[in-house]
């Protein structure tokens, strides 16, 4: 638009250039043409007399020969001598040239009647005046072409930055509301093609987690009339470890119960919590049970957040600091941009960097020898983040500097309560 503005008002001055130009040698072929007749008229003692009143402000008369010179290369003096040789060609002899020294600037010579010499000093006013008005007005109307393309411009990608939003916040439960399927045609149908996309892969997940749901809640059925059964046997050896195998079937059912419950998203409602006191609280708690756990840091404002969900998210990264390490350090800070950030760090050693995203993986395992006392179900880290994801939070992992590891809480600045 800003070079299409810039080419109009380029082919509008040179259009008025060439109109002014051509208006101009008419005037003087007119204008010449009656002043030599006038001159040739007159006696030659008051020829003198009408000079000034002959003379324009791009030419005027000399009585006499004038000045010698090359011949004419500028195209404007070309076309002013072409132009008097038009009007007064025919009845006087005429030889022009250019004078040296000058930017632009000729004479035309002739002869009178009387045989007198006449010159025509001639210098060509180049371009077209601009009013000084002119690029005020340019100026202006290129300032209004601006902002009437940026409010076009918001206006078309309005849709879409409301598309990106809704895909950046559509959390594991899938149940975003949808998009408004209106604006540009092809928005809206973007809208609907995100919609129905929407619908379908909450479908399709649903699905699968209800089968792991159901899956899971029956086998507690045998379970149950398994331990039963175990309890009639008599007692040994092959009974305590058909009693720990059954344990551990039980861990591995509840777990996957809970990270079933975690992907359809938790009902619980968001509401003011004390930070501070919470962690406080946890920490007590693991301390009066003999842990080696500490607290860091105080945030000094309450959050607007799930209890439950982040009790159980900071707990299960506590339960793995204790696993693996024996003692945890938990810290609770403002970020740089305002964030709340909860970190839990542990003297253990640490995980392989290849591996700080893979161990988010349902039944993905560090400890390779199956054992759900060392090694858990692979479900812990999972759940977490999953109820992490249902906060608009953010849980990552990452080795220590000094060995270890730091499993950090990221959940955003608007959900800090500020008191009025």
């Amino acid at each position: 638009m800003l070079l299409a503005q810039t080419l109009s008002f380029a082919i509008t001055l040179m259009e008025r250039n060439q109109a002014t130009t051509k208006l101009m040698m008419g005037y003087i072929e007119r204008e010449v043409a009656t002043s030599v007749a006038l001159l040739d008229h007159l006696p030659a003692d008051q020829r003198a007399q009408w000079l000034d009143r002959l003379a324009r402000r791009s030419y005027t008369f000399i009585l006499g020969p004038g000045i010698g010179g090359p011949p004419l290369d500028a195209e404007l003096s070309a076309q002013v001598a072409e132009s008097i040789n038009t009007g007064i060609g025919k009845t006087y002899a005429l030889a022009a040239n250019a004078v040296s020294g000058e930017r632009e600037r000729l004479q035309v010579h002739l002869q009178l009647s009387d045989g007198s010499p006449l010159t025509i000093d001639i210098r060509p006013m180049p371009g077209v005046p601009l009013s000084p008005w002119l690029p005020l007005v340019l100026a202006g109307q290129l300032i209004l072409l601006a902002v009437a393309c940026w409010l076009a411009v918001r206006l078309a990608t309005r849709p879409l930055l409301q598309l990106a939003h809704a895909a950046d916040t559509l959390g594991p439960d899938l149940k975003a509301n949808p998009l408004p399927e209106d604006g540009p045609t092809e928005v809206a149908r973007a809208a609907r093609a995100f919609n129905a996309m929407q619908e379908r892969i909450g479908m399709y997940v649903a699905d699968r987690i209800q089968i792991l749901a159901a899956i899971s809640h029956d086998l507690q059925t045998p379970i149950t009339r398994m331990r039963l059964r175990l309890d009639l046997m008599d007692e040994g050896h092959e009974q305590d470890k058909m009693r720990q195998d059954l344990q551990q079937m039980e861990a591995l059912v509840r777990e996957g119960v809970e990270y079933a419950r975690t992907l359809h998203g938790t009902a619980e409602e968001a509401r003011r919590i004390d930070i501070d006191g919470l962690l406080d609280t946890m920490v007590c708690d693991y301390t009066d049970a003999g842990q080696r756990v500490r607290l860091h840091g105080q945030l000094g404002a309450p959050l607007l957040a799930r209890p439950h969900a982040l009790r159980r998210v900071v707990g299960n990264l506590i339960d793995n600091a204790l696993k693996y390490a024996g003692a945890a350090d938990v810290s609770v800070a403002e970020g740089e941009d305002g964030t709340v950030r909860i970190t839990v760090a542990d003297p253990g050693p640490g995980i392989p960097p290849e591996l700080l995203d893979t161990v988010f993986t349902p039944f993905y395992r560090l400890e390779g020898s199956r054992n759900r006392d060392t090694g858990g179900t692979g479900l812990g880290l999972a759940i977490a983040r999953q109820l992490s994801l249902a906060m608009d939070g953010e849980l990552s992992l990452a080795n220590r500097d000094g060995g270890g590891l730091a499993a950090t809480l990221v959940l955003p600045s608007r959900l800090r309560v500020t008191d009025a």
